[in-house]
């Protein structure tokens, strides 16, 4: 088993670097990852995707993702080259101040999360994204706060290394928000054991 996760937001809110954060920190903890890109024709304020698919063997995904089980949500824009593509009964991980405004889905599992305000009592309202990593790390368990603290260290560029103490707090922050393990993900391995996530 997979699983797979589109990330959503508007070009400037980190929406690639919290999927490569995602990727590496599951690549650390020895699962097998692919990680695309999807953009807008804007730099900042257009549409853009951060697909992540996560496995305990090599990845069997296309490039492209068709559909996905899960989705964080940093902005209702956009949101409908998204919701197309989640399956029925989707995990969707929305910042709480955007989800009244998400186009409809099939059936849903909506969870929420104030990533701005945290991020913002963090030291930086766009370290937002920082924290819904951290909340569906701990939701899913699919690799802990830990990994992607490490994950996250390695991804920040040599010019945002000050932004490093405030994202470690953000990810930590978004995992306490949430039920840890409220949907948790179990990868198949192909011999028949069984990765807990």
């Amino acid at each position: 088993m997979e699983a797979d996760l589109f990330i959503s937001g508007i070009g400037g809110q980190g929406v690639q670097l919290v999927g490569k954060t995602l990727a590496l920190a599951a690549i650390n903890e020895g699962r097998h990852v692919m990680l695309t890109g999807e953009y807008g024709g804007h730099m900042r304020g257009g549409s853009t995707i951060s697909t992540v698919v996560i496995g305990a063997e090599p990845i069997k995904s296309l490039p492209n993702l068709p559909s996905a089980g899960a989705a964080i949500a940093l902005s209702h824009q956009f949101f409908e080259n998204v919701a197309t593509r989640l399956r029925p009964g989707s995990l969707v991980l929305a910042e709480e101040t955007i989800a009244a405004n998400l186009p409809q889905m099939a059936d849903p599992r909506v969870t929420t999360v104030p990533a701005m305000a945290i991020a913002t009592q963090a030291g930086n309202r766009m370290a937002a994204g920082m924290v819904m990593a951290g909340a569906y790390a701990a939701l899913t368990g699919i690799v802990s706060p830990d990994s992607l603290v490490v994950a996250m260290k390695e991804q920040v560029p040599a010019y945002r290394r000050q932004h490093i103490e405030t994202n470690e707090r953000a990810i930590r922050a978004g995992a306490e928000a949430v039920p840890g393990l409220a949907f948790p993900v179990v990868l198949d391995m192909a011999d028949g054991d069984r990765v807990e996530a």
